[in-house]
């Protein structure tokens, strides 16, 4: 029996964990949720944790009345940062998976590593804004961590068994997401709702609007440089609109190992916090007669100016990354508010590589800043285009 806890249980990733860990008979020993009171609260006579966090502060009193209604109530309630870096730092837990949306992910992921936690990271900002100190500290105290998206699980898993030395680049696989063949042109005027319709997974909204830019691809990118050591020269990003097989890794001799699966979360999910293990999981197998044929395409970064932001961010190092992600937040919000069109989303990120210089990253603190200022050059692009 492992001991977990969970950032973002009510979230895609979070609900798909318990999933797994109610099949692994896993003991919970804290869960944090962004704002969905109602949803932790049920967690939370169930799996019975010791801990529960809401981020949202002013909603700490409401899930006191929902614990104490429920006769849950030897479970202490923290709320906000404080609340999630605590969680981060419990003595007896095993692995932490972090699966909350942004930034938000990143000081958690530092306090479980000062803490000497292994992590399953499903949130790829953490390492997108934080990957030089991420990795740098993890790699002192010796902690592990471990990839929960599909993409980077797959490379993870492609690599076991194998010299790493031997490695030649990996093959980023990407959906593609709903307006995969279109032009700029045909994306003006694209709503919310048709964002929203990803072709074959099931995700958050700001994640899902990530796959329609092809941000979150660009988000993978630079992920996949600090998980696994890589220069952006050793990585090919290949649309792959079946999404069954998630990556794949190619090396010297020019053989490519590709790991496969139906497009469900809860397979690298499993894989990450059972590692080394495999036992039965809870999803269904893949039949490739079933399947009968697969398909693969270049990216078109023309169209799709987010993914070219990240790859062009992740060159110039030091903190773009973090304020490319940093300004995407903002104009994801911003665009799902209705408060500007689809495509100004990879206009405002690709404006913050026009507009500042990178400096060097030497602590959580220059991470945080250079979010600021991007948050707020972007803030400054939507009051003038929603005006």
């Amino acid at each position: 029996m492992k001991t977990i806890s969970i950032l973002g249980s009510t979230g895609s990733i979070g609900t798909q964990s318990l999933e797994v860990a109610r099949k692994h008979n896993f003991k919970i020993k804290a869960l944090a949720a962004y704002s969905n009171c109602e949803l932790l609260a049920k967690q939370a006579r169930e799996f019975h944790p010791e801990y529960v966090c809401i981020f949202k502060e002013e909603l700490a009193d409401k899930l006191h009345q929902l614990l104490d209604n429920g006769k849950t109530k030897d479970t202490v309630i923290l709320t906000g940062m404080e609340g999630l870096t605590a969680i981060a730092r419990l003595d007896g837990v095993d692995i932490m998976l972090n699966s909350v949306v942004g930034m938000v992910g990143l000081e958690p992921t530092l306090a479980a590593i000062e803490h000497g936690t292994d992590i399953a990271l499903a949130n790829k900002e953490t390492l997108v804004a934080g990957g030089a100190l991420v990795m740098k500290a993890a790699a002192e105290k010796g902690v592990n961590i471990y990839p929960v998206d599909s993409e980077h699980s797959a490379i993870f898993q492609c690599l076991q068994g194998n010299k790493r030395s031997q490695l030649n680049k990996i093959l980023l696989t990407a959906s593609g997401g709903p307006f995969f063949g279109r032009s700029k042109k045909e994306l003006e005027g694209v709503t919310v709702d048709q964002a929203l319709a990803h072709p074959n997974w099931s995700m958050g909204k700001k994640i899902t609007i990530d796959s329609a830019t092809l941000m979150n691809k660009g988000l993978e990118f630079i992920e996949a440089m600090w998980l696994f050591d890589l220069t952006p020269e050793q990585i090919e990003i290949v649309v792959h609109r079946e999404s069954v097989i998630h990556s794949a890794v190619e090396y010297k001799d020019h053989s490519i190992i590709a790991q496969l699966g139906v497009p469900d979360m809860k397979i690298p999910i499993q894989y990450a916090l059972l590692y080394p293990d495999r036992f039965d999981c809870p999803t269904k197998p893949l039949s490739l007669a079933d399947l009968g044929t697969m398909t693969f395409a270049r990216p078109d970064q023309d169209t799709f100016d987010c993914l070219t932001a990240c790859i062009k961010a992740i060159s110039l190092g030091g903190t773009m990354p973090a304020m490319v992600n940093g300004a995407n937040e903002a104009a994801v919000a911003a665009f799902l508010d209705r408060k500007i069109q689809f495509l100004d989303i990879g206009r405002i990120v690709s404006s913050v590589i026009d507009r500042f210089v990178p400096e060097q990253v030497n602590s959580l603190e220059d991470v945080l800043n250079a979010d600021r200022r991007a948050r707020a050059f972007a803030c400054e692009q939507i009051d003038k285009l929603s005006r």
